[in-house]
């Protein structure tokens, strides 16, 4: 669990980053911080790892107040992804993945084996890749090896800075979706800033809304469509996107067949009627441990369907791509 405790971050020009935030960042979710340029989202993630300091108040993780922990052991506990990559271009992939582990002395057997299994995860070959240099890899290829990078000294926190906005589309929509099914296997606490609205409410599970470095609402996607707490949250999130998603939310499970998955990712699964609407549904996942429903039709399994997959279909109406559904 990491805990802001009433932070302020003011700069030397009399600017507040952040006024007296309090707020509680979940363990094993995916909480994105949002909020318009200039609102501190970046500033908050930061003083996780201690890239910034508070002017007052504290950081702990884990009830251990980050001031009291040395950095670079602090940083090196915490993954860390950023929308450039930052993947050295004069190394290998396998060399730019196992900085982490090197560090922290892992031996290069077990380092290769870590960082052999994340790429397989992200669907990269790494007998295909491994010995590749970073220009060699498409933007989402490379994005994919910060992902490893970051995972494969197996930190409990990762922290990810606008990490797809500089991506296509269809890499930034493929990479999400990996993303939601990366953390049912890994159940890492990822904090994950975005400016884009519709990207928070596809992958987090908890979101924070920042306004002038102050936090407007803090709950699961679900509850800032359903009851907003002023008209800045209903503003930003976009009148016609609540009302579009409300009315989608009332269609049934079974009409969703064509998102179904081909197989639970973990044992873990909640069981429900096909007849129930998308909104049980989510609200079915947001109180459980799970992120997989088993769907029945008069008692007969007929599929599983998980968040990502929800949202996604919620897009594609959006769009216009109920047809596909």
């Amino acid at each position: 669990m990491i805990r802001f405790d009433q932070v302020t971050k003011r700069y030397e020009d009399g600017t507040e980053a952040l006024k007296n935030v309090s707020l509680t960042i979940p363990t094993g979710k995916l909480t994105v911080i949002i909020g318009p340029s200039g609102c501190g989202k970046t500033t908050l993630m930061k003083m996780i790892n201690h890239l910034e300091s508070p002017t007052s108040g504290d950081i702990l993780i884990d009830e251990q107040s980050i001031k009291d922990r040395d950095d670079v052991e602090l940083r090196r506990s915490i993954g860390y992804v950023i929308q450039r990559i930052g993947l050295f271009p004069h190394m290998t992939i396998g060399k730019n993945a196992g900085i982490v582990p090197r560090l922290k002395g892992w031996t290069e057997e077990k380092t290769q084996n870590r960082i052999r299994e994340l790429m397989d995860i992200v669907g990269l070959d790494p007998d295909t890749y491994l010995d590749r240099f970073p220009l060699e890899l498409s933007g989402g290829q490379q994005q994919r090896i910060g992902v490893v990078r970051a995972l494969a000294g197996d930190p409990n926190i990762m922290l990810m800075d606008e990490p797809f906005s500089a991506l296509d589309p269809i890499s930034r929509e493929q990479l999400q979706d990996e993303l939601r099914n990366l953390q049912q296997r890994i159940n890492k606490t990822i904090v994950f800033v975005t400016h884009d609205m519709d990207e928070a409410l596809k992958i987090a599970d908890h979101i924070i809304v920042l306004r002038a470095g102050e936090v407007e609402q803090v709950g699961p996607p679900n509850d800032l469509i359903h009851e907003p707490i002023n008209d800045f949250v209903r503003d930003f999130i976009g009148l016609d996107r609540i009302n579009r998603k409300r009315t989608f939310g009332k269609r049934k499970i079974g009409e969703l067949s064509s998102y179904y998955i081909q197989s639970k990712i973990s044992e873990q699964v909640v069981s429900v009627n096909s007849t129930e609407n998308l909104e049980k549904a989510i609200l079915l996942l947001d109180q459980s441990e799970t992120d997989i429903l088993a769907v029945y039709t008069n008692d007969e399994l007929v599929g599983y369907i998980n968040q990502s997959a929800l949202l996604k279909a919620v897009v594609a109406k959006e769009e216009g791509a109920s047809s596909h559904v």
